[in-house]
């Protein structure tokens, strides 16, 4: 209730600043200082970002999760802690969903399996989260997002130039905020078997949730010598995430639409930014359905 409360009085804060300063600016300059928003429509395309841990646990992520602290999302009590995520989430009324999955992942075929009636038992958030919210809600379409880096492409034409890049970028460092960033990482596998599931997505869709995953790429490997760590990670994890960024406003939408996004919290993080500086997009707090 505390962190609430002080997140809440942040949250305030800041926009008490914002619109106070718009105000003065406005007055002094009798209206010829016009408000940046003005420039833009007033209604955009709401985006909800569902930045999430993967349900599968396919051990693809640097910090891995000890068996002891994995749960089962399709036996009880998660199972119907799923269902209360589903249902929250369901409160955005999406138009259109999209989720973390490559196009040559067959999602058009997989969906239709889904509406089906199979896949029910796959544990990956992809099917517990996104097909089964537009299956509900009855979409035709799902929308696949993902996408392969810039790195990857530059290590099949420049593999010698990448390689010395990419010397010593392995996520080991003695910078004292690596390790502490290691440690908000580890401690958080063990949170899905303390606390209930929508709590936790609660609590990684926070704006302290979201800079506590961007920041932890600008410590440690980024500061390799040389500019190195800030390269790779331009074409890397960064070219990914303005990659599928695109993919998103590739998705045929109106202003009238709610695009629904399941990812990655790593992603969520970066996507966020990106949605809340778009002047085409309305970032939805996911505390806020």
């Amino acid at each position: 209730m505390k962190y609430s409360l002080l997140l809440l009085a942040s949250i305030s804060i800041g926009l008490f600043t914002t619109k106070t300063t718009a105000q003065k600016v406005s007055k002094e300059n009798e209206g010829i200082l016009k408000p940046y928003a003005s420039y833009y429509p007033k209604q955009k395309t709401k985006v909800l970002v569902v930045g999430t841990f993967h349900f599968s646990y396919p051990g693809l992520d640097y910090t891995k999760t000890n068996e002891d602290d994995k749960i089962d999302v399709l036996k009880e009590p998660k199972k119907s802690e799923v269902a209360a995520l589903v249902a929250y989430i369901k409160k955005f009324k999406p138009t259109k969903v999209a989720i973390e999955a490559k196009e040559d992942w067959g999602m058009d075929k997989k969906y239709e399996e889904y509406k089906a009636g199979k896949h029910r038992d796959v544990r990956n958030e992809s099917y517990q989260l996104g097909m089964r919210i537009a299956n509900d809600l009855n979409h035709d379409k799902i929308y696949s997002i993902d996408a392969k880096t810039f790195s990857s492409e530059l290590e099949e034409k420049y593999p010698k130039m990448m390689k010395e890049l990419t010397e010593e970028y392995d996520f080991k460092s003695e910078d004292p905020y690596t390790k502490m960033v290691q440690k908000s990482f580890d401690e958080s596998t063990k949170f899905p078997s303390k606390v209930k599931i929508l709590d936790y997505i609660k609590y990684m869709n926070t704006i302290e949730g979201h800079r506590n995953n961007y920041g932890a790429y600008l410590v440690g490997d980024f500061k390799l010598n040389d500019n190195r760590g800030a390269d790779f990670l331009s074409v890397w994890w960064y070219n990914r995430n303005l990659r599928i960024f695109r993919k998103i406003q590739e998705i045929d939408q109106t202003k009238e639409d709610r695009i629904l996004v399941i990812v990655g919290n790593g992603h969520a993080s970066v996507l966020r930014h990106m949605i809340e500086y778009s002047p085409e997009y309305d970032f939805i707090e996911f505390s806020s359905l």
